[in-house]
């Protein structure tokens, strides 16, 4: 899951005003190269922008860049794909990942008067544009970024950082441009051996979740080499600690995700939301869970690369978790062929009161993105390169990779190529290692899933004919008995909520003369060592340490979080909603 940022009102220069106009109807593909040649003649889209860079744009050029966000698979662009993207714009990256605390990692950038010449920070970039560490974007953008204007279109916008500061300091990349949700990557997860033995129950309620474990469990407890089968396992090292254990609060209980409060889509009121009643509950089911034996022991102490071994073992029954987020260890189970041990995802609530909310729509959320620091030798060049990746060739590219080497185009239709697709699928983390298709896609602008280009094909690698191909024989056997045919087929739709106005609170950032950042900090740690506490403790201690829980809490100012928070809340509104 992303984090947190912040977002402004701004007056847009005319000139801007007028190039966006412009890009929103830019149509005008000129027929440039592909990533493997003729876009007319194999049926790739072309970039808006002329493929034809002038010989400065192509001269080596090494760009530092930071990001919060740890990209295990980079390869130093070595990889197909970034041998490419440094062939057409000379630019190399120089990346630095950041490795524990994230955000002190930018704080202690940001004061340091050192910084990279890209720097991807989330929600901590306000500190960066406090410092005056990184530069406004708005006339690079209008000068030099024809497909950046050309992707965000009527989004624009949104760019902007404040109502008192206009400026535009970031390209948003955590969401695409047009995005439609097709890959249901959360819920619950069940391995597809445990359904199919029980004769794929309905899996709707913690309960019934409970009950497949169980009654699994009792007729294997132990793996094919005598290793016991483990239950549930949650994944609660580091920040992964909300994906795991605290977000599927809200999740399974009609909240939507605006990180550490829950907030009405009609009255704006914020609540943190561990303070609301039916998420108590959640956690006394995890407490059950706990007690009776089916939640793994290690869930507080392991590390994420144990985890992530866990579940490549293959002795998992049940996850809570992001697909992203387990996808190594589930990788490895399909790459030994145990397609029966991989997982499929259930719109698991509470009680039948509740419905999911993954689907609940945001529209695009500006915020996390790619700034540019005041430093960075050449912002000209920097831009042309980000609006590079931003144009219809570098969209095809990073998603799609190289035609002829990972795809083909045949009537018109992009097709990956069947032994690089088995090992996109199968064998994950070495094929982006090798062909750095999922590098590069968070460095710019880009579209969302569900998005075509101008030959008719979708843009990235997620859409429904593309997720069902993807799909082992067992997984869309699963799929056919519980009557879909994808994941997302299970899940409440989008229509079924009202689009909140202010994206998610999560992607606002914090004003650092703000007394939110120390507030928040305290209730992080409170949280983050209380709710363990209230999983692992005896079932008639819940209620006791649930109270310690919520007067630390308030001892520590929650609704002064709260207020402050619906500030930032209804300035977003205002900011995007003029």
């Amino acid at each position: 899951m992303a984090k947190r940022r912040k977002w402004p009102v701004l007056l847009m220069s005319t000139a801007l005003f007028a190039g966006l106009l412009a890009g929103c109807g830019g149509k005008d593909n000129n027929g440039s190269a592909s990533p493997s040649g003729s876009a007319a003649a194999s049926g790739s889209a072309s970039p808006s922008a002329s493929a034809s860079a002038p010989a400065e744009d192509l001269k080596p050029l090494t760009l530092t860049y930071y990001s919060e966000d740890p990209n295990p698979n980079w390869a130093n662009m070595q990889d197909e794909t970034g041998k490419y993207i440094t062939e057409k714009t000379g630019i190399t990256l120089d990346a630095e990942f950041a490795v524990g605390d994230a955000v002190q990692k930018s704080a202690l950038i940001a004061t340091s008067g050192k910084y990279p010449d890209l720097i991807s920070a989330k929600t901590s970039i306000s500190k960066f544009v406090d410092a005056g560490a990184v530069i406004d974007l708005t006339d690079l953008i209008d000068k030099y970024g024809p497909n950046l204007k050309k992707v965000y279109g009527d989004e624009l916008k949104r760019l902007r950082y404040s109502e008192d500061d206009p400026s535009i300091y970031v390209l948003p990349s955590y969401a695409g441009v047009g995005q439609t949700y097709f890959e249901a990557g959360g819920g619950f997860e069940l391995q597809h051996r445990v359904v199919k033995e029980l004769g794929y129950p309905r899996i709707r309620t913690v309960q019934d979740f409970e009950n497949a474990i169980k009654q699994y469990l009792a007729k294997h407890p132990t793996d094919e080499n005598g290793n016991k089968n483990i239950g549930l396992t949650l994944n609660a090292d580091d920040w992964h600690m909300y994906i795991s254990v605290t977000n599927p609060a809200f999740l399974t209980t009609g909240g939507a995700d605006d990180g550490e409060f829950n907030i009405d889509v009609d009255t704006y009121k914020v609540t943190y939301h561990f303070l609301r009643p039916e998420e108590k509950e959640y956690f006394r089911w995890l407490n059950h869970m706990n007690a009776e034996g089916l939640l793994d022991k290690e869930s507080f102490v392991q590390k994420y690369d144990q985890y992530k071994a866990k579940v490549a073992s293959g002795r998992v029954l049940g996850l809570i978790d992001q697909l992203w987020d387990y996808a190594d260890g589930e990788k490895a189970l399909k790459a030994a062929g145990k397609f029966d041990q991989a997982y499929g995802h259930y719109p698991v609530t509470l009680n039948e009161n509740f419905k999911d909310t993954s689907f609940w729509p945001t529209g695009f959320m500006a915020g996390s993105g790619v700034a540019i620091s005041k430093t960075n030798p050449d912002p000209v060049r920097t831009i042309k390169f980000l609006d590079w990746l931003a144009s219809d060739e570098g969209q095809v590219l990073i998603n799609w990779g190289i035609e002829g080497k990972h795809y083909t185009v045949e009537n018109g239709k992009r097709v990956m190529i069947k032994e690089v697709n088995d090992r996109r699928i199968n064998d994950g983390t070495n094929f982006q290692k090798e062909s750095g298709i999922g590098n590069y896609t968070l460095l710019s602008a880009h579209y969302g899933d569900g998005v075509k280009d101008p030959t008719g094909n979708y843009y990235t690698l997620k859409f429904p004919e593309q997720l069902t191909n993807d799909y082992s024989d067992v997984e869309k056997e699963v799929l056919k008995n519980y009557g879909a045919t994808i994941w997302k087929d299970l899940f409440p739709k989008e229509e079924e909520f009202k689009v909140k106005p202010w994206g998610a609170a999560w992607n606002i950032p914090i004003p650092s003369d703000s007394d939110s950042t120390v507030i928040e900090e305290k209730l992080k740690n409170i949280t983050w060592k209380m709710i363990p506490k209230a999983i692992l403790a005896k079932p008639e201690e819940f209620d006791d340490i649930w109270d310690d829980y919520v007067s630390q809490l308030e001892k520590a100012d929650v609704h002064k979080a709260e207020e402050l928070r619906a500030e930032l809340v209804k300035a977003r509104v205002k900011l995007w909603n003029e």
